[in-house]
């Protein structure tokens, strides 16, 4: 496939002329040279332009050099770790919004929920099967377009979501939420009065397959209550089903 690593830890391959600039643009930031193979050659199969790093140091300066429209993220990392990485990304203004999957042989409950929470979009665990990854990565290119569709700014009693800013304010007053909380808060608020398991709000937020359970959920919305004080009351527990957001305050 013509590719190698170049003195910055960075992989390049051969690209084709035909159509390149329409192309999706997915970077890889992984340290196993087979994964970074494998990947590769199955993403540019299917039609996405692929660059890939081989350390976390590097695949910050890709990013710096050019926003891809989806990261790749492997977790566990020599040097700069890929939470490390995440955490970064997601505190900068430019780039909180790029859309991360993380990738890890790490499949504990306790690493899933860290890596979501910093803000990444979906967490698969090694070994993976190439067409399930795939599935996730159109999953997610396909949900983060939708969510940049209209309908930027919910305003629900006294509370007011702003997608586009990721921001939240009740009475006026912003409260910051961690990047589940507020997907979690935003998805409800969108269906004032609609009942949704548990199951629901996770493919939601992160899509179908991915690997959290109900407790994580039920976790997030006890943070979540807490946070919105008073208005605790907006997000009521339909005993046996799931969640709902009140319909009137």
């Amino acid at each position: 496939m013509g590719k190698g690593l170049n003195n910055r830890g960075m992989r390049t391959s051969n690209q084709g002329n035909d159509g390149m600039a329409s192309k999706q643009h997915i970077l890889i930031v992984d340290d196993e040279e087979d994964i970074l193979e494998l990947l590769t050659f199955h993403l540019e199969r299917e039609g996405f332009e692929v660059r890939s790093a081989g350390t976390g140091e590097a695949g910050l300066q890709e990013v710096r050099r050019r926003k891809p429209d989806l990261l790749i993220l492997d977790i566990m990392m020599p040097g700069m770790s890929g939470l490390e990485l995440c955490r970064l990304f997601k505190r900068d203004p430019e780039t909180e919004s790029m859309p991360v999957i993380m990738l890890s042989a790490k499949g504990e409950e306790a690493d899933i929920v860290t890596g979501l929470e910093l803000g990444a979009d979906d967490y698969i665990t090694k070994p993976f099967r190439p067409r399930i990854l795939l599935a996730r990565v159109r999953s997610v290119l396909r949900r983060r377009t939708q969510e940049s569709s209209p309908s930027e700014v919910i305003q629900v009693h006294d509370l007011m979501i702003h997608q586009g800013r990721r921001e939240v304010r009740l009475k006026d007053a912003p409260i910051d939420l961690t990047f589940s909380e507020f997907q979690i808060l935003r998805f409800l608020a969108s269906r004032p009065g609609w009942v949704f398991t548990r199951h629901q709000i996770i493919d939601s937020i992160h899509g179908e397959h991915c690997s959290v359970t109900d407790r994580s959920v039920d976790v997030q919305v006890v943070s979540l209550r807490k946070k919105l004080g008073e208005n605790a009351n907006y997000i009521e527990t339909v005993r046996g089903v799931g969640y709902r957001f009140c319909e009137t305050a």
